[in-house]
């Protein structure tokens, strides 16, 4: 690949590339007696596979937006590459050089002055050139989302054949009825040891419990809220009797009194 400058954010000055690296040392221009036999063995660490190509590396390898190209410079690198596939003997294809040609016309009309009416009512000279590159950068970009495919089901098939149904002759057993009768005097003792009572819980209805607390409550008299609860119906009698006088309380049919912060409470039902 061509010696290509690259911007130093920090520097701020363009710095070019080493032609090669030889014993850790760089070497910046091609030697003029290097001798390259014919039959040498020849390496690209970088394949173009045309003009658009080499221009949109360029433009990502500087991190350029490519709606602002400086046409200058990507001209100048360019044709550098041009120059250096020119000097190792390489055959260029003939699309290389009408680019470069493009080039050259693009950056001699941005070069040349125009006034402001002629600026308006032309469109921009990189115009074309932009359209290109992006509509190749969408079409490389599938392609390579294309090869990134399996290749198992694309270019490739798996043969899969099923084996053949194996039949596989059963013999039967021959069992003695002594036999039989001793299993099931086995299972039945089995069934004995794993025989268990169930007990289920009283049903509570919370409507039945509301009749229970006006029955309680028909005398007229104040009745002590604790005393509507049975402590022997556990924890779920005592929620389903705390719902019922609730309810109670919501349809107005009782009514509760407590004279003083923290005094006990006393359930009353209401007159007719």
């Amino acid at each position: 690949m061509s010696a290509v400058e690259t911007a130093d954010p920090q520097a701020g000055a363009q710095q070019e590339l080493p032609f090669a690296m030889v014993y850790g040392q760089a070497v910046m221009e091609m030697p003029l007696d290097l001798y390259i036999p014919p039959d040498a063995l020849e390496v690209f660490l970088e394949a173009f596979e045309g003009p658009l190509d080499l221009l949109l590396y360029l433009i990502r390898k500087q991190n350029i937006n490519i709606l602002d190209i400086p046409v200058a410079e990507i001209t100048r690198q360019y044709m550098g590459y041009v120059e250096l596939m020119q000097s190792v003997r390489l055959e260029l294809a003939a699309e290389y050089l009408v680019m470069a040609a493009m080039l050259a016309e693009i950056k001699s009309r941005m070069l040349l002055p125009r006034s402001e009416t002629v600026e308006a009512e032309e469109d921009d000279p990189r115009a074309e050139l932009i359209r290109r590159l992006q509509e190749y950068e969408r079409f490389k970009a599938a392609a390579e989302g294309i090869d990134n495919l399996s290749r198992v089901g694309r270019d490739v098939v798996v043969p899969k054949l099923d084996a053949p149904e194996a039949r596989a002759r059963k013999l039967l057993p021959d069992v003695s009825l002594e036999e039989l009768l001793m299993s099931m005097a086995e299972v039945l003792r089995r069934g004995d040891m794993f025989e268990s009572h169930q007990v289920s819980r009283e049903a509570l209805s919370t409507r039945e419990r509301m009749s229970d607390v006006l029955e309680r409550l028909k005398g007229g008299g104040f009745v002590p809220f604790v005393e509507l609860f049975t402590a022997e119906e556990g924890r779920l009698g005592v929620v389903v009797t705390f719902m019922a006088i609730l309810e109670l309380v919501k349809e107005s049919l009782v009514e509760l009194v407590q004279n003083e912060p923290f005094a006990a409470i006393h359930v009353r039902a209401r007159a007719e």
